[in-house]
């Protein structure tokens, strides 16, 4: 086993008892942000230690049974039930990763290719690594969450070379077979009885280098970029929704990679969501709250009339149907909460003060 005596909820970032869902978004953003790839040269060991630390954590904790064992009793449970192996092969990853490209898919089948599940990197793809994802944040408001927008974004991202058209080579320079991995696109390497197979360094897994490399992009059959690009922000956006753009990524022997663009969605000075609900309050008098009256609320689609009824009580709450959030999947509008508040005056008139002296006297006879 290689896991460590640290608790895998907090190598995630999680409280005990986290629910599925949540271990695999926390899985997300921890691959997001220890990736080796991103990373300077110097720290990348580090980075592929953690990313096997919070990979393993992952296996355990999305795994129902192997959950239970581990809350039950901690790493005993797990070390006395499974190997190395029989964690990572039970483990779901696909609904991480996905169709991720080289950028996700070869780091993790380099780093756990010596436990026999994921083939050997990119000959186990045909040796043509695809062009890796990108990932970009954007912040909008609320508003265009409500209605939908589309907004300008500006990135860098690799793209083929006009000169070689991606291959990288001068203009009838044959390709050769790699001499350090013999044409097999992988290399393998080992301590005792334990084998690691990596995408061959030399050729990056295609089994073959070139003689004559291209003098525009120097070999690499791409070049580096700045994109413009309208993205339409679909209706019921959240923080921390993906959109995914594919073939917006950077380019590969195998084609481009996506773009996958997170959303924060900037707090409102007026309003609160709380998933497909809005919140807001609205403030009333006293003699309001007695008599009944009708306001004006605004709304993320503008302002519109509330009955507010005799005898409405502090803090009481309104609902507006169908003035919240379109919900992503199904489109459905949620509802707009209206929280009232009954505003006491600090000062009255003296005037005023014999109104509500004789009021109150009313009331006790």
């Amino acid at each position: 086993m290689m896991s460590t005596a640290r608790d895998y909820y907090e190598i995630l970032g999680l409280s005990k008892g986290a629910t599925v869902d949540e271990v695999k978004k926390a899985y997300r953003q921890a691959v997001m942000k220890h990736h080796p790839d991103r990373v300077p040269p110097e720290q990348k060991k580090a980075a592929e230690e953690k990313f096997k630390e919070i990979s393993e954590a992952y296996a355990v904790l999305s795994d129902p049974q192997k959950k239970q064992l581990y809350d039950q009793y901690g790493h005993s449970g797990i070390d006395s039930r499974y190997s190395t192996e029989d964690i990572f092969r039970g483990a779901d990853f696909s609904s991480i990763f996905g169709n991720r490209g080289g950028s996700f898919g070869d780091i993790f089948e380099n780093l756990f290719s010596d436990f026999g599940m994921f083939g050997s990197g990119a000959s186990a793809r045909g040796g043509r690594r695809s062009g890796e994802d990108l990932q970009i944040q954007i912040a909008i408001d609320l508003e265009d969450a409500y209605r939908g927008a589309e907004k300008d974004i500006t990135y860098s991202r690799y793209e083929d070379c006009s000169s070689c058209r991606g291959s990288g080579a001068e203009a009838g320079s044959p390709k050769t077979v790699c001499n350090t991995c013999r044409g097999r696109g992988t290399v393998t390497s080992g301590l005792g009885f334990i084998n690691f197979s990596q995408t061959c360094p030399n050729c990056q897994g295609e089994g073959k280098i070139i003689k004559n490399r291209c003098k525009k992009c120097s070999g690499l059959g791409r070049l580096k970029v700045r994109k413009n690009l309208k993205v339409t922000i679909p209706q019921g956006v959240d923080n921390g929704s993906i959109l995914r753009l594919r073939q917006e990524g950077n380019f590969g022997p195998g084609g481009y990679g996506s773009l996958f663009i997170y959303i924060e969605v900037r707090q409102h000075p007026v309003f609160h969501r709380q998933a497909d609900t809005v919140l807001c309050t609205a403030k009333i008098t006293v003699a309001q709250a007695i008599l009944g009256t009708e306001i004006k609320v605004s709304t993320l689609d503008g302002q519109v009339t509330m009955t507010i009824p005799a005898g409405t009580q502090p803090d009481a709450v309104f609902r507006l149907k169908g003035k919240g959030m379109v919900n992503l999947h199904s489109k459905r509008p949620g509802d707009q909460l209206v929280e009232v508040k009954v505003e006491i005056p600090k000062k009255i008139s003296t005037r005023e003060r014999k109104l509500v002296e004789e009021w109150a006297k009313l009331r006790r006879d």
